[in-house]
């Protein structure tokens, strides 16, 4: 059994998933609590040749395709990187899993849940998250931040209609039922991320330290 912890950051383009993730990274070092930032695609050295390719706005591809890259990508990531980590008992910070998956290959490329479903279950091996943050906002607004980032990669370029698939998928995944037909995603708490990064950032300590107080409750108050 793994001794650390997975916690998943989830949502949109533009959620501020990266934003929150370095914060919280900062605090954990700053407490010297053993943890591990990482994201999807990526993380690997196939993991990032196959983040190059999907992301590559010259590039095109089938949604199968597309699909199981992204699912080759964190086969490789789980057994190189995330389960060792676990198993040395580090909190393992994940931008991106499961969700993303089901939000982008299933409800906007329109893909068979059960095969991905499957899949999926093939490249982590029964991993199950222990928590996932969903970060909430409208998909107008996500799409507006990741502008200001720069130029679009070729996830971003998708029509608006993909894009409010996703969102509208991202809003599901909230769900009580939606999560009992899926408990190989773990508890999903939605946080509202259309406030400031410093008020996004208080509703995620204080969830932290509801579900884990022997790691986050000492945070509260103290640190912003």
């Amino acid at each position: 059994m793994d001794a650390g912890r997975l916690l998943v950051f989830e949502g949109a383009e533009g959620a501020g998933k990266s934003t929150q993730i370095a914060r919280l990274a900062e605090l954990l070092r700053a407490r010297d609590v053993p943890h591990l930032v990482v994201r999807e695609p990526g993380g690997t050295t196939v993991g990032e040749q196959i983040r190059r390719l999907v992301l590559d706005p010259a590039q095109e591809m089938d949604a199968a395709t597309e699909a199981l890259l992204f699912i080759a990508s964190r086969a490789e990531h789980v057994v190189r990187v995330v389960r060792p980590a676990l198993q040395k008992g580090l909190l393992v910070i994940a931008d991106r899993f499961f969700l993303s998956t089901y939000a982008y290959q299933i409800a906007g490329r329109g893909l068979p849940e059960e095969g991905i479903r499957a899949a999926n279950a093939l490249a982590t091996g029964g991993l199950v998250p222990d928590l996932t943050m969903l970060l909430r906002h409208r998909a107008s607004d996500g799409l507006a931040r990741a502008d200001r980032r720069g130029a679009r990669d070729r996830m971003e370029r998708a029509d608006d209609a993909f894009h409010e698939r996703v969102a509208t998928a991202f809003e599901q995944f909230g769900a009580a039922t939606w999560q009992r037909g899926h408990p190989e995603c773990g508890p999903i708490v939605a946080v509202d991320a259309s406030g400031t990064p410093d008020e996004v950032f208080e509703q995620l300590m204080v969830t932290l330290g509801e579900r884990w107080p022997e790691t986050f409750a000492v945070f509260r108050g103290s640190d912003r």
